[in-house]
């Protein structure tokens, strides 16, 4: 297994972007702290980590922030690919398809905004 470093995930338990990270970190058996977010008294970790939109998921690895709970699962996915399953899809097509529908949810389903 390999080592996973200093991993947290800034975050939001109601958040639907926040269980897809988890999920993905649970995916990869990868262990991490997480930090539940006031998004109404936000952390000065949140502002330093994200202080362009001051929004959750922050996903924090060695000191390097990733933004965007795409953007974190992929990484994810990438980082740690030699750890269980792969997140993605290998052939493009189906991984293509899969980034497709993940839009979808994120426009249409999760079209909300948590401040």
């Amino acid at each position: 297994m390999a080592a996973e470093g200093d991993l947290k995930l800034l975050g939001l338990s109601v958040s639907p972007f926040v269980v897809r990270v988890r999920m993905a970190l649970h995916m990869k058996g990868l262990s991490y702290e997480y930090i539940e977010q006031d998004l109404f008294n936000k952390s000065e970790l949140l502002l330093k980590s994200n202080p362009v939109e001051k929004k959750v998921p922050v996903l924090i690895h060695d000191g390097k922030t990733i933004l965007d709970s795409s953007a974190i699962v992929q990484y994810i996915d990438e980082v740690w690919a030699a750890m269980g399953p792969s997140i993605l899809p290998v052939d493009p097509n189906e991984r293509a398809t899969a980034r497709f529908w993940a839009a979808y949810v994120d426009d249409k389903v999760c079209a909300f905004s948590i401040p």
